[in-house]
C-alpha cells in the first residue's frame, strides 16, 4: 500500500493535481439536454447533484465555454438523463469524442420530447426535467439551479460511472447507506 501524498496549502495547488484528486470521486454519468429540432444541444456531465427535496431542486455544473451552454441558458430548462451501463456511446458523443456538435450528437439513440420541450433519452436510468431558477457563474463554469418538474426512473438497469478518468460500469446490488 502506498502512502498518501502530503497535504499542501491552497495557494500551491496545481490544477492537474486538483483534477487528479477529484477523479477519485466516482460519479454517475449524465447527459444534459435542451432545445428542439436542429436547435438541440447537450453535454456529458458528472457534476450533477440534488440540492433540495422540498421543493425538488437539482444542481448542474456546466462549463460556460461548452457549445451547449448558450442553448441551455436560452431555453431556461434542461433534462438530466442519467445513463445506464449500456449507454457509454451516448456519453462519448455528448462529450465531443466523435467531433459531433449540436443536434448531431443525438444520432444513434432514441429520444423523445418532455413536456418542457427538453429531449429525453429513451431507456435512461433516470430522467429529470428541470426549469432553471438561477444561474451562478464563477470562473470557467456555471451552476445551474433547476426546479424539478418531472422525474422518471428505471430501477432495473446498471449505472455508468466515471472514475479515475475512465468509465466504469456498476451492475451490482447497491448496499443501503443508513443515515445518508
Amino acid at each position: 500500500m502506498t502512502a498518501p501524498q502530503r497535504l499542501i496549502s491552497a495557494h500551491d495547488v496545481d490544477a492537474g493535481l486538483f483534477r487528479t484528486a477529484l477523479r477519485q470521486l466516482a460519479g454517475a454519468v449524465s447527459v444534459i439536454t435542451a432545445g428542439s429540432g436542429d436547435g438541440r444541444a447537450g453535454l456529458t456531465a458528472t457534476s450533477v447533484t440534488s440540492f433540495s427535496a422540498e421543493p425538488p431542486t437539482i444542481l448542474v455544473s456546466v462549463n460556460t465555454g461548452a457549445s451547449a451552454y448558450p442553448t441551455i441558458v436560452a431555453q431556461r430548462h434542461f433534462a438530466v438523463n442519467v445513463l445506464t451501463d449500456q449507454q457509454q456511446p451516448v456519453a462519448d458523443r455528448f462529450a465531443g469524442r466523435m467531433g459531433l456538435k449540436g443536434a448531431d450528437r443525438y444520432q444513434g439513440a432514441e429520444w423523445r420530447t418532455l413536456a418542457s420541450g427538453a429531449p429525453a433519452l429513451v431507456g435512461a436510468l433516470a430522467v429529470i426535467d428541470a426549469e432553471i431558477e438561477e444561474i451562478i457563474e464563477r470562473h470557467s463554469h456555471a451552476i445551474l439551479i433547476g426546479r424539478v418538474k418531472a422525474v422518471e426512473v428505471d430501477t432495473e438497469a446498471g449505472a455508468l460511472l466515471y472514475w479515475r478518468g475512465a468509465y466504469e460500469r456498476f451492475t451490482g446490488t447497491p448496499q443501503a447507506a443508513d443515515g445518508i
